[in-house]
Protein backbone atom coordinates (compact mmCIF):
# COMPACT_ATOMS: atom_id res chain seq x y z
CA UNK A 1 0.00 0.00 0.00
CA UNK A 2 1.23 3.52 -0.83
CA UNK A 3 0.44 6.87 0.77
CA UNK A 4 1.35 9.93 -1.31
CA UNK A 5 3.70 7.87 -3.44
CA UNK A 6 5.60 6.47 -0.43
CA UNK A 7 5.35 2.81 0.61
CA UNK A 8 3.99 2.35 4.11
CA UNK A 9 6.74 -0.06 5.10
CA UNK A 10 9.42 2.67 4.89
CA UNK A 11 10.27 3.96 8.33
CA UNK A 12 10.96 7.63 8.96
CA UNK A 13 14.48 7.04 10.35
CA UNK A 14 15.52 5.39 7.10
CA UNK A 15 14.19 8.34 5.11
CA UNK A 16 16.03 10.70 7.45
CA UNK A 17 19.33 8.86 7.13
CA UNK A 18 18.87 8.76 3.34
CA UNK A 19 18.42 12.56 3.33
CA UNK A 20 21.55 13.08 5.43
CA UNK A 21 23.61 10.86 3.15
CA UNK A 22 22.32 12.70 0.11
CA UNK A 23 23.20 16.08 1.63
CA UNK A 24 26.66 14.83 2.57
CA UNK A 25 27.27 13.50 -0.95
CA UNK A 26 26.85 16.91 -2.55
CA UNK A 27 27.67 19.90 -0.37
CA UNK A 28 25.51 22.96 -1.00
CA UNK A 29 28.21 25.64 -1.27
CA UNK A 30 25.90 28.68 -1.15
CA UNK A 31 24.06 27.35 1.89
CA UNK A 32 27.29 26.62 3.74
CA UNK A 33 28.76 30.03 2.85
CA UNK A 34 25.58 31.83 3.94
CA UNK A 35 25.50 30.01 7.29
CA UNK A 36 29.16 30.83 7.92
CA UNK A 37 28.51 34.45 6.95
CA UNK A 38 25.52 34.64 9.30
CA UNK A 39 27.65 33.44 12.21
CA UNK A 40 30.37 35.99 11.42
CA UNK A 41 27.80 38.80 11.09
CA UNK A 42 26.30 37.84 14.45
CA UNK A 43 29.73 37.94 16.10
CA UNK A 44 30.55 41.28 14.47
CA UNK A 45 27.21 42.74 15.62
CA UNK A 46 27.95 41.67 19.19
CA UNK A 47 30.96 43.98 19.00
CA UNK A 48 28.80 46.79 17.62
CA UNK A 49 26.33 46.38 20.48
CA UNK A 50 29.16 46.68 22.99
CA UNK A 51 30.16 49.98 21.31
CA UNK A 52 26.60 51.29 21.61
CA UNK A 53 25.97 51.09 17.86
CA UNK A 54 22.66 49.26 18.31
CA UNK A 55 20.79 50.89 15.40
CA UNK A 56 23.44 49.80 12.91
CA UNK A 57 23.87 46.41 14.59
CA UNK A 58 20.11 45.76 14.46
CA UNK A 59 19.92 46.51 10.73
CA UNK A 60 23.08 44.61 9.88
CA UNK A 61 21.91 41.63 11.88
CA UNK A 62 18.44 41.67 10.30
CA UNK A 63 19.65 41.78 6.69
CA UNK A 64 22.80 39.72 7.19
CA UNK A 65 20.89 36.79 8.66
CA UNK A 66 18.07 37.08 6.12
CA UNK A 67 20.42 36.14 3.28
CA UNK A 68 20.93 32.62 4.61
CA UNK A 69 17.30 32.28 5.68
CA UNK A 70 16.12 32.95 2.13
CA UNK A 71 18.73 30.66 0.61
CA UNK A 72 17.63 27.93 3.01
CA UNK A 73 13.99 28.53 2.15
CA UNK A 74 14.81 28.34 -1.57
CA UNK A 75 16.02 24.77 -1.04
CA UNK A 76 12.39 23.83 -0.38
CA UNK A 77 10.94 25.83 -3.29
CA UNK A 78 7.74 24.54 -4.83
CA UNK A 79 8.78 25.37 -8.38
CA UNK A 80 11.69 26.73 -10.38
CA UNK A 81 10.12 30.19 -10.44
CA UNK A 82 9.67 30.03 -6.64
CA UNK A 83 13.33 29.03 -6.30
CA UNK A 84 14.45 31.94 -8.50
CA UNK A 85 12.24 34.35 -6.58
CA UNK A 86 13.67 33.29 -3.20
CA UNK A 87 17.23 33.53 -4.51
CA UNK A 88 16.49 37.02 -5.85
CA UNK A 89 15.22 38.01 -2.40
CA UNK A 90 18.46 36.66 -0.89
CA UNK A 91 20.38 38.78 -3.40
CA UNK A 92 18.41 41.88 -2.38
CA UNK A 93 19.12 41.14 1.28
CA UNK A 94 22.81 40.88 0.39
CA UNK A 95 22.62 44.31 -1.23
CA UNK A 96 21.08 45.75 1.93
CA UNK A 97 23.77 44.05 4.02
CA UNK A 98 26.44 45.56 1.79
CA UNK A 99 24.96 49.00 2.45
CA UNK A 100 25.14 48.56 6.24
CA UNK A 101 28.64 47.10 6.07
CA UNK A 102 29.69 50.15 4.03
CA UNK A 103 28.29 52.38 6.77
CA UNK A 104 30.34 50.45 9.34
CA UNK A 105 33.44 50.79 7.19
CA UNK A 106 33.00 54.57 6.87
CA UNK A 107 32.24 55.44 10.47
CA UNK A 108 34.65 55.03 13.30
CA UNK A 109 33.30 51.83 14.90
CA UNK A 110 36.72 50.27 15.20
CA UNK A 111 37.31 46.67 14.32
CA UNK A 112 35.69 46.74 10.88
CA UNK A 113 36.29 43.41 9.18
CA UNK A 114 36.91 43.79 5.44
CA UNK A 115 36.70 39.98 5.26
CA UNK A 116 32.94 40.29 5.83
CA UNK A 117 32.60 42.44 2.72
CA UNK A 118 34.78 40.03 0.72
CA UNK A 119 32.70 37.07 1.91
CA UNK A 120 29.50 38.92 1.05
CA UNK A 121 30.81 39.68 -2.45
CA UNK A 122 31.50 35.96 -2.96
CA UNK A 123 27.95 35.13 -1.87
CA UNK A 124 26.52 37.75 -4.26
CA UNK A 125 28.58 36.36 -7.15
CA UNK A 126 27.39 32.79 -6.45
CA UNK A 127 23.78 33.94 -6.10
CA UNK A 128 24.00 35.76 -9.43
CA UNK A 129 25.31 32.65 -11.16
CA UNK A 130 22.63 30.48 -9.58
CA UNK A 131 19.86 32.85 -10.67
CA UNK A 132 21.21 33.11 -14.24
CA UNK A 133 21.61 29.34 -14.47
CA UNK A 134 18.14 28.65 -13.07
CA UNK A 135 16.57 31.09 -15.55
CA UNK A 136 18.50 29.57 -18.45
CA UNK A 137 17.47 26.02 -17.51
CA UNK A 138 13.80 26.92 -17.03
Amino acid sequence: MRVYGMPLNVSMPSLYSYSLKRIQMKENIILVKSINFSVRIKNYCNGLYSKRESIIANQLLRWGLAIGANISEAQQAESRSDFIHKMKIASKEASETSYWLSICENIDTGGFQIELMNELNQIVAILSKIIISAKRNA
